[in-house]
């Protein structure tokens, strides 16, 4: 039966950065990806571009966006930060834009490029890669001594798991680890979609499909009355609602789902106050008297959004001419204006998620060295922890980093 020093499972931006850093120190490494090749997950995201991490360099803000989870990062992240992945791109030809939000991404804006650094990365160390390799199980005898795969047994001293959770199941991300890792006795909370598309009932919506408008105002109100208030970017679908400000909300709308529908509106213009959007409206009306409301609606809202206001007024008020149209039912016109009323009824699911949150728990990692605290010479990486996180590169630094820690770690 082969030996190695360290077997890395997945081939991803945590499995690389692990194998590539624990043979940097000298020791036999053996990667295993299922897939035909690798990062093939870390090549599709950020649209192809890649928001490799968050220029935010202040390590206590940076993980103030891991919420309850930042407590038990801090050990990590002093290790290798934000900071230290910009500098280990750079040393190797790699340098970074930086976008709003402090988004990161490779100046080439090319997540191949990405990869291509990685994979660079390991072969100057002598990694082995092997290719279509399914691991079924992990070999235990008194403490992990390898794995099981199609084809065949393979040992090793230490065990690195970095297959990913439950997000885009096409790049091979099944969630078949935390499977593993409950036979060994680790709790996993379950997997649910965390940054992803939400889905709604009204038909104007769907029908502005591809219209993106910034800023908008979108308040989610929850059955009990809870309301969330959130104000950026809004993408419009074919099915609901997408675009940073949706996916860095998902998790918080999903919560408030538990309840049943959630009511929201959109307010398109939430930089003006009520009265001066009527006092707009007003203005609008008072060039076009003798023109019926449903043709001047267009003056009053965002290009391609008249047919959107139409479609929340009734019918005797667009059919009416200006001339004629009341105080209280111009004020209802503004009104709709800034409470565009739709209703979310769930998340788009594990298809459409970026991320999914679920895992192992971090009470159950000494997150010090990514190492099991039931099985010390088993690490476990990235997307395998239970951390709730938003868009915006906190996820692959997440990777970069538990990859890193996990590889001096299992090397040492």
């Amino acid at each position: 039966m082969e030996h190695f020093d360290v077997i890395v499972v997945g081939g991803g931006p945590a499995g690389m950065m692990a194998a590539g850093h624990a043979a940097e120190y000298g020791s036999k490494v053996l990667l295993l990806e299922k897939n035909s090749r690798l990062g093939k997950k870390l090549e599709i995201s950020g649209g192809g571009r890649c928001n490799i991490t968050n220029a935010e360099f202040d390590n206590r803000l940076f993980l103030a966006n891991y919420a309850e989870s930042a407590k038990f990062l801090f050990s990590p992240f002093s290790r290798f930060s934000a900071q230290d992945t910009f500098d280990f791109f750079a040393e190797r030809g790699l340098p970074f834009i930086i976008e709003d939000r402090k988004r990161a991404f490779p100046a080439t804006e090319k997540a191949t490029d990405v990869t291509r650094v990685m994979k660079n990365y390991m072969a100057e160390h002598d990694v082995e890669i092997r290719f279509g390799v399914d691991v079924k199980q992990l070999l235990e005898d008194g403490k992990i001594c390898g794995v099981e795969t199609t084809a065949g047994p393979l040992r090793a001293g230490n065990v690195i798991l970095a297959t990913g959770g439950a997000s885009y199941k096409e790049t091979g991300s099944t969630g078949e680890a935390f499977q593993w890792l409950e036979k060994l006795g680790h709790s996993v909370a379950k997997a649910t979609p965390d940054i992803v598309p939400l889905r709604v009932k009204e038909q104007w919506v769907k029908d502005l499909s591809g219209t993106t408008l910034d800023p908008m105002k979108i308040v989610f109100t929850a059955k009990d009355g809870t309301e969330l208030p959130k104000v950026g970017k809004i993408l419009f679908t074919h099915f609901g609602i997408s675009g940073p400000l949706i996916l860095n909300s998902a998790h918080e709308v999903k919560k408030m789902l538990k309840q049943g529908p959630v009511s929201a509106s959109i307010d398109l213009f939430p930089s003006l106050q009520i009265h001066e959007l009527d006092r707009n409206v007003l203005e609008a009306f008072d060039g076009n008297k003798n023109k019926i409301v449903r043709n001047v609606t267009r003056l009053l809202v965002q290009p391609g959004m008249a047919k959107t206001l139409n479609a929340n007024l009734p019918d005797e008020l667009l059919d009416k001419k200006i001339n004629g149209v009341s105080q209280e039912e111009r004020k209802r016109i503004a009104r709709t204006i800034k409470e565009l009323p739709l209703t979310v009824t769930g998340t788009m699911g594990y298809d459409w998620a970026v991320v999914c949150d679920g895992g192992v728990p971090l009470e159950e990692i000494d997150t010090r060295t990514m190492a099991s605290r039931l099985h010390p010479n088993l690490f476990i990486t990235g997307d395998l922890l239970h951390i709730s996180r938003p868009s915006g590169g906190f996820s692959l630094q997440l990777c970069w980093t538990t990859g890193y820690v996990a590889g001096e770690q299992a090397a040492g």
